[in-house]
């Protein structure tokens, strides 16, 4: 089955909603199990709720479960919840160990222990084993669906084996090697034992260098470690190196995805996944930022009243204060990017904090410069007043380079003391080098008033 393109979409569209408009059932299934999953589950999430019972009574468990892994994860909790509850204990049954995990861990646990107790008991095992890991970490996103054979086998035998457990696994592009108290000795890919000669044994074929991961780990690190190693799926481990599980790299998609929403919403100081709330929701999310940011610039106001004396004098200062601030915020927002994301990617761990505060400094000193001659000029050549150009300009070259440093600077504090470094958010940024920016040009402005008047 292939994904399908907009234009061939709308028909089919049309043909499996008449279908469940007539009842026709058997017209339903052959028009609705032709398409992808991908293109199920969005024909799937267009459909009313008395829509989407028909579907149900139509569908099998099975059937209905590559339906729900493919949905979005907002509103799966929404479909599992409207089912019948037996029917939806079997379709988690059905669900990747991993995915279902996810599910239930964002419905509630009354309904969670409902499901559970339903299940079938193997199943329902799988699910509890995971649900106690803590979230975000990799137990939380391993599944237990894959295939192990043991040392000692015989590569014919573990081929065997594999026949027998493929079905069930999620992947079998590695198969993991484990001694007889299951501890992770080895890894051997599916290539290699198809060509590996059948009366070998597993230990003499397989590789003893596999890269793994704590159970604990946190699932940014797990991404970033499948990023670095293109791995296909990667093993976890408990202390004592026993393997719990593995981790797909469809999982650390998901995790890649989440975590660059995490950041942005961070960033942005508001939550990017709030599509779906009511304006009273979205409104009380996003207060508690903009009310410490109005206070913030209410300090910055305070700061100027007391330069009163200095706008008196030169009333021309107040035009040029935008501009001032308004490159510091810019500037900042810009440095703490860069060092977000060199944090996320492990690049600034490398490189060490001494060189990167060295290279923020000369690309904020070169950035001021060239802005600060810049405008000097401008302001000369517009306004006809050298010294008034000159603290201008003096004041954005230093407000630029204090500006870039504390961008970076910030983040990387926050960092080493394990605080999450994108809570240095652009908003908080921006107002902290409104107030360095103010602090500097008017400081500079009276310091040089002799020359304005």
């Amino acid at each position: 089955m292939e994904k399908l393109d907009q234009e061939e979409k709308a028909p089919l569209y049309n043909e499996v909603e008449e279908a469940l408009a007539g009842l026709d059932m058997h017209r339903f299934r052959d028009e609705f199990l032709e398409m992808h999953p991908y293109d199920q589950s969005e024909l799937f999430e267009e459909l009313l709720e008395d829509e989407r019972h028909l579907v149900y009574s139509y569908l099998s468990p099975e059937e209905m479960a590559d339906v729900i892994e493919h949905i979005n994860e907002d509103r799966v909790g929404e479909f599992i919840t409207e089912m019948n509850p037996t029917y939806a204990a079997e379709v988690l049954s059905e669900v990747a160990t991993d995915d279902a995990v996810d599910i239930l861990n964002d419905l509630d646990k009354d309904k969670v222990a409902s499901y559970l107790t339903i299940m079938e008991e193997e199943a329902a095992d799988e699910i509890k084993d995971l649900l106690h890991y803590e979230e975000k970490t990799a137990g939380s996103i391993m599944t237990t669906e894959f295939v192990v054979v043991t040392t000692d086998m015989s590569v014919k035998e573990a081929m065997r084996h594999l026949r027998q457990e493929a079905p069930d696994a999620e992947t079998i592009y590695y198969i993991y090697v484990v001694d007889q108290e299951r501890k992770l000795v080895g890894v051997i890919s599916l290539r290699d034992l198809i060509i590996a000669d059948g009366q070998e044994i597993i230990q003499d074929v397989m590789s003893d260098r596999v890269v793994s991961v704590s159970v604990a780990d946190d699932q940014a690190q797990v991404a970033q470690m499948v990023r670095d190693y293109d791995f296909l799926a990667l093993p976890v481990v408990d202390f004592q190196h026993h393997l719990l599980g593995i981790i797909t790299v469809d999982d650390i998609m998901d995790v890649m995805e989440e975590e660059a929403n995490d950041d942005y919403s961070k960033l942005a100081g508001v939550d990017v996944d709030s599509a779906d709330l009511t304006p009273v929701q979205s409104a009380k999310n996003r207060l508690p930022w903009l009310i410490i940011l109005m206070f913030l610039g209410l300090f910055t106001a305070s700061i100027i009243s007391r330069f009163e004396e200095t706008l008196d004098q030169v009333a021309l200062l107040a035009i040029f204060l935008p501009l001032i601030a308004g490159m510091a915020g810019n500037t900042g927002t810009q440095a703490l990017a860069v060092a977000v994301r060199g944090i996320t990617t492990g690049d600034f761990q490398a490189q060490g904090i001494h060189k990167i505060v060295m290279r923020e400094l000369t690309t904020g000193a070169i950035i001021g410069l060239t802005c600060g001659l810049s405008i000097w000029g401008i302001i000369y050549i517009w306004q006809g007043t050298f010294f008034l150009g000159f603290v201008v300009g003096l004041a954005i070259m230093t407000t630029l380079l204090v500006a870039t440093v504390s961008g970076a600077l910030v983040p990387l504090l926050m960092h080493y003391f394990k605080v999450d470094p994108a809570v240095a958010s652009g908003p908080f940024i921006t107002t902290i080098n409104d107030i360095i920016s103010v602090v500097i040009y008017f400081g500079l402005a009276t310091a040089f008033m002799q020359f304005l008047i």
